[in-house]
Formats: C-alpha cells, sequence, structure tokens
C-alpha cells in the first residue's frame, strides 16, 4: 500500500478515541459469532484484557461450539461474516460508507482487459514435485506420498487426492477453466502451474510495473493465457512492456470496482483468495477478498471458490486423527517423558503439554478431536482472516458452491522467515515430527489439489457430496506438515523448537 492509500478503502473503524481499533473489532466479530451459538463464551470474550496474547482460547471454544451440530456451525459462520461486513467500513476521499454499500456502487469508471498467450507451447507441463533438490514423478512421487502418511505428516485424503490426480493426467489440461487469482504474485500462489496448464489466469495484484513483469513473464514462459484489467484501452498487438504502468489494481481501495470487472468477465470464474499482507493489514485484504468473491458470486452463480487454510489454526478433525495426537503423547520416548518433567515444573506447566485431551461427541453421533496449531507470533488479526475464509468456505458450500478448502504446510516463504522467532521454531520443528515445507513444494501441492478438487465430483468440494457436518469440508484434504497429530499442544513445544533452531542457525545447519 502507498502512503496515500493509508486511509482509503476498507479500513477498521474509528473508535471513540479517535483511533482505528483492530482488538475493539476482532473481539466483537468472535462474540457475535458465539453469540449465535448461544454460547457463555461471549462474555469471557468480553472480559479478556489480554486479547493479543490470550486470544486461542477464545477462537477454540468458537471451534468447540460450532461442532455441536450443523447449524449452529453454519449460524456462527454467518453471523461471523456479517459482523466482519458490519463492523469494517470503505472510506473513499474521507467518507466512510458500510462496505455492502459500497460493493453495489462502484465507481463509473471500468477497467478494460489486456491478454496475453503463452508462448511456451502446447503441451500440458507433467505435474510434479520440487523436493529437497529433487523432482519427483511417478513412482518416486508416490513413495514420498507414502512415507508422509506413515509418519502423519498429510492427512489420508490429502495422499488420497495426489495419487488421484496422478492417475488422471488429462484432469490437467485446464483450457476450459478460467481461474481468478486475487494476489496473483503471491509467493505461495500457483501461477507458474497454472500457466503451464493452459489455463485462462485472470489476475490481479497491486498497480506496480515490476509485479506485472514477473507475472506476465511467467505466464509467457507456459501455454496458458493471461486476463488482466488495465486502466486505458490497449491495442491487441501492443508488447506487454507498453502497459505495465498501466496494469493492476489494489484489493484494499479498489474493492468495488474489481467485483465489477470480474463480473463482466465472459465466464464462470474459478476464484483464489491467496493475497497475504502483514498484521492488521491482512484482516482487511480477507475482507476484501470475501467482498469480491460473494459480489461476483451473485452474478456468476455457478463461479467456485479457493482458499489455502493454514495449519496454525484451530481445527475440529475426525476422531482418527484427534486418537493419533493422543498417542503420540502416550507414547512418547521414556527418556523424552523424563526430560519433560523438569521444563514442565519449570515453565509452570506452560511447556509440552498435551495436545489433544478429549473428544466431542456432535448431534450426528459422530466423535470428533479438537488440534490448536495457533502460534501466538502471527497475531489475532492473522487468525481472524484465516477465520473468516473458513465460515465463507462452509457457508458457499452449503449453499451450493463448488469450494475447494484444503490446510497447505507451513512454508519457509518471505513472510514467515522475517519473523527470527517463527522462523527458529519451523527450523528446529523437525524435533517433534513436524515438516516445514519450502514454497516451490507447497505450490506445486496446492495447485495439484485445487485441480483435484475441481475435477473430482466425489470429494468434499462438491457441494452434492453428503458431508455429516459442514466443517468437515476444513478436515478433507489436509497437509499439515504434521501438527494435528503432535502429541504436544504445538505452541507450548514451539520455544524449544526455537532454542534448537537458533542453534542451527548459528551453526549453519
Amino acid at each position: 500500500m502507498t502512503k496515500k492509500n493509508t486511509l482509503e478503502g476498507i479500513q477498521f473503524p474509528v473508535t471513540g478515541d479517535g483511533k482505528r481499533s483492530t482488538t475493539a473489532v476482532g473481539k466483537a466479530i468472535i462474540q457475535t459469532a458465539l453469540a449465535a451459538a448461544g454460547s457463555e463464551g461471549v462474555q469471557a470474550v468480553a472480559e479478556e484484557r489480554d486479547w493479543r496474547h490470550r486470544y486461542p482460547r477464545h477462537l477454540r471454544k468458537l471451534s468447540e461450539v460450532s461442532l455441536r451440530d450443523g447449524e449452529t456451525a453454519l449460524a456462527t459462520a454467518r453471523a461471523g461474516l456479517a459482523a466482519a461486513w458490519g463492523r469494517l467500513v470503505f472510506m473513499r476521499e474521507g467518507e466512510g460508507v458500510p462496505l455492502a454499500a459500497a460493493m453495489a456502487e462502484p465507481a463509473t469508471e471500468a477497467w478494460h482487459t489486456v491478454t496475453v498467450a503463452g508462448e511456451g507451447g502446447g503441451d500440458i507441463r507433467p505435474w510434479g514435485l520440487p523436493y529437497e533438490g529433487d523432482f519427483l514423478q511417478g513412482d518416486k512421487l508416490r513413495r514420498q506420498i507414502d512415507k508422509w502418511e506413515e509418519e502423519s505428516i498429510i492427512e489420508p485424503s490429502h495422499g488420497e487426492a495426489l495419487r488421484r490426480v496422478l492417475a488422471h493426467p488429462e484432469w490437467f489440461d485446464l483450457s476450459d477453466r478460467t481461474v481468478v487469482l486475487l494476489g496473483a504474485g503471491s509467493e505461495a500462489g500457483p501461477l507458474k502451474w497454472l500457466a503451464g496448464w493452459r489455463a485462462n489466469v485472470v489476475a490481479l495484484d497491486l498497480p506496480r510495473p515490476g509485479v506485472w513483469e514477473k507475472i506476465v513473464g511467467v505466464v509467457r514462459g507456459g501455454n496458458g493465457r493471461l486476463l488482466a484489467p488495465v486502466s486505458q484501452p490497449v491495442a491487441a498487438d501492443a508488447e506487454p512492456e507498453s502497459w505495465f504502468d498501466l496494469a493492476g489494481a489494489d484489493l484494499l481501495t479498489q474493492t468495488p470496482e474489481i467485483g465489477q470487472w470480474l463480473s463482466t468477465l465472459d465466464a464462470d470464474l474459478d476464484m483464489a483468495a491467496i493475497a497475504y499482507l502483514d498484521g492488521e493489514r491482512h484482516m482487511r485484504v480477507s475482507v476484501a477478498m470475501d467482498a469480491i468473491m460473494s459480489k461476483v458470486s451473485e452474478t456468476k452463480p455457478a463461479s467456485s471458490l479457493m482458499y489455502m487454510a493454514t495449519p496454525t489454526d484451530v481445527f475440529a478433525v475426525h476422531e482418527e486423527t484427534a486418537r493419533m495426537a493422543m498417542a503420540h503423547y502416550e507414547s512418547r520416548h521414556v527418556l523424552r517423558k523424563a526430560a519433560a518433567l523438569p521444563l514442565q515444573g519449570v515453565s509452570g506447566g506452560r511447556l509440552l503439554q498435551p495436545h489433544v485431551t478429549e473428544l466431542i461427541t456432535s448431534a450426528n453421533g459422530k466423535k470428533y478431536g479438537l488440534v490448536d496449531c495457533l502460534v501466538i507470533e502471527q497475531g489475532p488479526n492473522y487468525a481472524l482472516a484465516k477465520r473468516l475464509q473458513q465460515w465463507r468456505a462452509v457457508v458457499a458450500r452449503a449453499e451450493g458452491q463448488r469450494v475447494s478448502l484444503n490446510v497447505a504446510p507451513s512454508t519457509t516463504t518471505q513472510s514467515v522467515i522475517k519473523n527470527r522467532a517463527l522462523k527458529a521454531g519451523f527450523d528446529g520443528a523437525s524435533m517433534y515430527g513436524v515438516e516445514v515445507f519450502a514454497p516451490e513444494t507447497t505450490n506445486a501441492l496446492m495447485a495439484a489439489m485445487w485441480v483435484h478438487d475441481l475435477r473430482y465430483d466425489g470429494g468434499a468440494s462438491n457441494p452434492e457430496t453428503v458431508l455429516d457436518h459442514p466443517l468437515e469440508l476444513l478436515m478433507e484434504g489436509a497437509n499439515h506438515g504434521g501438527l494435528w497429530r503432535a502429541g504436544y499442544l504445538p505452541r507450548t513445544a514451539l520455544p524449544l523448537a526455537a532454542v534448537v533452531g537458533f542453534v542451527k542457525g548459528s551453526l549453519g545447519g
């Protein structure tokens, strides 16, 4: 965001003291969602004085009450989304209006559309996995998938989906799909793969020439087709370099106009919410993407939604996953148990706590567990931004849309490794059976999972597939890197993993 835009677009509202409080808004949204379930947790949120450090217990409570039954899960999701839309405002030229009103009245100026065709030949790029300096395909890739499953790095449904796409290479011809990347230049995004699978890629990213030079370069190297917004008409035969300074849009400040432009495109759209911003801006950009996708879904109801969830969140999980986490805690080596006792004593019981301690019986008769992988350092705004995406996913699916939501593994993106404590924790995470992935590996995995969810009608993404609970959408296809099935509550082990990570870093390991 440029300085002149700091008070434009989607913003947190001004409170009585003249400040914009993200805490007040975050607490209000969670309270509203809890109230929809009739939960006593509403008062606990109101009385919470250390939201920055104690928000995990309230998000956990929300996940717990949402497991009660399917209607409660949908009620909390709808209430939370409505609260987010109602609390944040859209600022334009110093005037704030409700987000819904802003989305209904975009500015009159419209973008023009420019296209770029790939020059890389017609063959579909074979899917494979860049992994630890190798490129895995065929049987070698299948063995790695088996290994991850055996080591509890991925859920079985994730492995099944990857094996399924390996068995159907024809699925990767995406010439019949028009995919929208909200945040096309995202480090964790699938642009490179889509460009080699003949996809029609609608790219949204900031109006910065350098960003568009990179995006166009990727598309030109493949066989797909790029569609991008430009502020002025461009000749069909114009070289892309001539319009780089005209391309792009700001998700935060041009939200209504983006929704309008996408609605004019002549195709149903598969929309991916993959933009990331630091701090409270991530909450705002998540609301922006939600507003855009909702607008397009109204005009193009056959369009689909795609999200990449973070494993560092609270999730309801299948009974088998929860029992595995319990078993991992109980089966610790005797020496590790002995070593944990003094650490737990010195820390007042804060370190090395058990991850899953009970099962919850839902109204459908099934038992589920709750895994809590929230990392305090990522903050409440990040957690709430990701919860908004979960809410929209379950609501949209319940209303008949295809929704691809898969948990992506913790990844060493720039946004992660610039946080020294978080980087050190991930560097040492292997001591607790957790694997952290390189960006190129995550990109390939999640691109394949999106293709799977678009093509496979028997999966959870298809609203016609019967689920026993709406939250089962979030349980399927997860690559959590081992966090869900870890024996220790992750944030009570992360400080020790960070010590190991710092040592490894200082030794160059």
